[in-house]
C-alpha cells in the first residue's frame, strides 16, 4: 500500500491556520488509490477538491509543505531483495550520474553524501529486485550505463517498520 508523506516547514511568522491543518491531516497516511484521490482527500478535510488543491499549492509555495512523496512497502509488492549501493563518483560528474541512476525504475532513492577519509563513496542508490541475483544485474547495468565501477553493496537484512511523521493529529 502506498503512503503519502508531507513535511511541514518550520518558518517564523508562517502560521498554519485551521483549514491548512485539516488539509495536512488529510494528506498524511494512506493515499487513496482511486481515479480522483484528491477529491477523496478534500472530502476528508471537508472542502472542495478545487480549494484543497489550491491550498496545497499555496502551502508548497509558502514552504509550509516542503515535500510530498510515496513510501513503497517493498516486500508487500514482491521485492524480496534490496541493496543500498554506495558509489564513488567523480564530483564533476555527480549530478549527471545521479540523474541517470535515478531514472532507473529499480531505484527508489538516489542521493549524494559527503565522503570520509575511510569511506570514499559520495552517491547512494537504493535498488530493489525479486532476488539478490536480479539486484546484482541491475547494479551491473547501472555501472555499465554510467561508467562508474567503484561501489559498495549493502544488502537489507531486516526491514524496519516505516512510519511517517504525523502533524496536527486529530483526536
Amino acid at each position: 500500500m502506498a503512503e503519502h508523506r508531507t513535511t511541514n516547514g518550520n518558518h517564523e511568522n508562517n502560521a498554519i491556520n485551521e483549514l491548512d491543518k485539516k488539509i495536512i491531516c488529510a494528506l498524511q497516511g494512506d493515499f487513496p488509490l482511486v481515479a480522483e484521490p484528491y477529491k477523496v482527500l478534500a472530502e476528508k478535510a471537508g472542502v472542495s477538491e478545487e480549494l484543497f488543491l489550491e491550498r496545497v499549492k499555496a502551502m508548497e509555495e509558502e514552504k509550509k509543505i516542503r515535500k510530498m512523496g510515496a513510501v513503497l512497502r517493498h516486500r508487500e509488492v514482491g521485492f524480496s531483495s534490496n541493496v543500498l549501493v554506495a558509489w564513488k563518483v567523480d564530483p564533476e560528474r555527480l549530478d549527471a550520474v545521479a540523474k541517470q541512476m535515478a531514472a532507473s525504475p529499480s531505484v527508489s532513492h538516489c542521493y549524494d553524501r559527503t565522503t570520509a577519509p575511510d569511506w570514499p563513496y559520495n552517491l547512494y542508490t537504493m535498488v530493489h529486485g525479486h532476488s539478490r541475483e536480479e539486484c546484482e544485474r541491475i547494479v551491473a547495468g547501472l555501472a555499465a550505463k554510467t561508467g562508474v565501477e567503484e561501489r559498495a553493496m549493502l544488502y537489507t537484512k531486516r526491514e524496519w517498520k516505516k512510519v511517517s511523521m504525523k502533524y496536527f493529529q486529530e483526536t
